[in-house]
């Protein structure tokens, strides 16, 4: 039976592993507030300008030729001002979440399903980083994803000491393996040919199988 030094250092280790979670989610809800806000000001600038252009337009009398409406649109589009620096940081959140730019939590559950070996936060951090150069992965929010996954029972996490590791709950396959029904199903089976003949005279016939 464990003492009691034993529990708390257990207990220890799953306050640290949960607060390190925590800080790592308010940290990734943190930065897109900062962002959503940065969209806001954007927006509302633009809505100031553009009602401020529809008032001239409506102030200004009608004259007796009908302005082209291309001349109105060309205007209008040269008087929005364009947003600056990187155009990607004024889209949507969701849009950077594409079938081509898979999120963190995909890379993680991907990894851990072609893994049979339990892995740490740390391997998982570090393979990811090496296949993905170009993407900035802490470890902290690997080890946060990877508690996401154990939360919704796509990943079991064990601990022994103070290490605590990963496995995906339905690892795939390795390439190659088939089950033994479809071992059975494969077989070769005796293939039978039949072969059918008219007697003459009678009109009659008779099927003769090897």
């Amino acid at each position: 039976m464990p003492d009691s030094t034993t529990l708390q250092l257990q207990y220890a280790a799953q306050i640290q592993a949960d607060l390190e979670g925590t800080t790592a989610e308010r940290e990734y809800v943190a930065a897109q507030i900062t962002e959503l806000q940065a969209q806001l000001a954007v927006l509302e600038n633009n809505y100031v300008l553009l009602t401020l252009v529809q008032q001239a337009l409506g102030s200004v009398a009608r004259p007796s030729t009908e302005i082209p409406a291309e001349t109105v649109e060309a205007s209008v589009a040269s008087s929005i001002p364009r947003p600056r620096g990187n155009s990607s940081a004024h889209r949507p959140v969701r849009a950077k979440a594409g079938r081509s730019n898979p999120t963190l939590r995909e890379l993680v559950a991907a990894h851990l399903a072609q893994t049979n070996d339990p892995l740490s936060a740390a391997e998982v951090t570090a393979t990811l980083s090496g296949a993905h150069p170009d993407r900035n992965i802490a470890n902290t929010v690997v080890r946060n994803a990877l508690e996401n996954l154990v939360a919704k029972g796509q990943a079991q996490r064990t601990r022994k000491n103070r290490s605590v590791r990963y496995t995906a709950q339905n690892p795939l396959a390795p390439l190659g393996t088939t089950s033994e029904g479809e071992d059975k199903a494969d077989a070769i089976t005796p293939r039978t040919t039949c072969q059918s003949t008219v007697i003459p005279h009678t009109g009659s016939a008779t099927k003769t199988c090897a």
